[in-house]
């Protein structure tokens, strides 16, 4: 039986892709989204995958909506 997992790597890539558009460093992006600086690393690293309410805090602090990313996620992906 296949069971879909969401890839942690393209997941950080997009979050990392926007939070540079927007020319905004880590610790900044991560104190106006509440979470550890070395948190939000690891999950634009692809070691760990946000939370719904982290992902959501993410896309609050750079004002972006999160359907927004989660378009580029599914392109980044191949249009799931």
């Amino acid at each position: 039986m296949y069971f879909p997992t969401l890839d942690a790597v393209a997941v950080g890539k997009v979050i990392a892709d926007f939070r540079k558009k927007r020319g905004v460093s880590q610790e900044v992006l991560s104190g106006l989204a509440d979470i550890g600086r070395s948190h939000l690393s690891a999950i634009e690293r692809g070691e760990r995958k946000p939370t719904l309410e982290t992902f959501y805090r993410i896309c609050c602090a750079l004002d972006v909506r999160m359907s927004t990313v989660i378009a580029k996620l599914e392109e980044e992906l191949g249009g799931v």
